[in-house]
């Protein structure tokens, strides 16, 4: 079945940088278009970025544009969330999720590949 697999969450201070990462796990990913969601205590999980298959494209939320950089490695298969100019509301548990293979951007809406997710706590 395979699993993807974050981390890097951390407390951190307004203002700091924090890269996650999201490594997949028994099996690949590469063909997939791959992004970000996030979710609040007590609200909705919530796109944050995306990124086609091959990297050619990246997709963000109009909250993180300029701070956030999804970017990706297939060799190692892993997916990476460079986050910038931390704010408090940027609090949350990150989730990674797949698209469907080949697929474009908005496939990750179809699937259910989701990672169990990493918590990232900015403190002001």
């Amino acid at each position: 079945q395979g699993q993807l697999v974050e981390s890097g969450g951390r407390l951190v201070q307004v203002g700091d940088s924090l890269r996650l990462s999201c490594a997949a796990s028994g099996r690949t990913f590469t063909s997939h278009p791959m992004a970000w969601f996030r979710q609040a205590p007590g609200e909705d999980r919530v796109f944050v970025a995306a990124i086609a298959w091959n990297g050619g494209s990246t997709y963000y939320a109009d909250s993180v544009k300029g701070r956030f950089t999804i970017s990706r490695d297939n060799a190692e298969d892993t997916v990476y969330l460079q986050m910038n100019s931390l704010k408090p509301e940027d609090t949350a548990v990150y989730y990674c999720r797949a698209g469907s293979s080949g697929g474009g951007w908005l496939t990750i809406y179809d699937t259910n590949y989701w990672g169990q997710g990493t918590q990232v706590t900015v403190s002001s």
